[in-house]
């Protein structure tokens, strides 16, 4: 990458040409959903995705995003998704500091089902002043 000498820290780097940038960041759209939108969708719908709640049934028990399903991202599998049906999947771990959400997310494709990161995780959602609902996952829910 080009550098400039007498620039910013921020611009040492030169940026991206427009038509470069425009791929990555519509990338990164395609990949990764942000707290508020979705919670929105959750709280205003369309709600036209299963959001899913990688972390292990315990973490879940003690705090989630209400509307989560709880599935432990080394139990996702053709058969523990099978109860989901044909759909697109929101996934979400601990947070920035986690990469359950990325495991869950590759697991998810390997199987060819459409998914995208909520970036940030709980800690995002925290930060946004969302709330989390504490409780277990129901039975058909624990396929840990």
């Amino acid at each position: 990458m080009p550098t400039h000498t007498d620039a910013s820290a921020v611009m040492a780097v030169t940026p991206a040409p427009p038509d470069e940038a425009t791929r990555h960041f519509a990338a990164l759209l395609a990949y990764e959903a942000d707290c508020w939108d979705v919670h929105d969708a959750l709280a205003n719908g369309p709600a036209d995705f299963v959001l899913l709640d990688v972390r292990s049934a315990e973490a879940y028990a003690a705090g989630h995003v209400e509307g989560a399903s709880s599935l432990p991202h080394r139990a996702i599998s053709e058969s523990t998704l099978a109860a989901f049906g044909d759909t697109s999947y929101v996934v979400y771990c601990a947070g920035p500091h986690c990469n359950g959400a990325d495991r869950a997310a590759l697991r998810l494709a390997e199987l060819g089902r459409p998914v995208k990161k909520m970036i940030g995780g709980v800690t995002g959602w925290l930060e946004e002043g969302f709330t989390l609902v504490a409780g277990d996952a129901p039975a058909e829910q624990e396929m840990e």
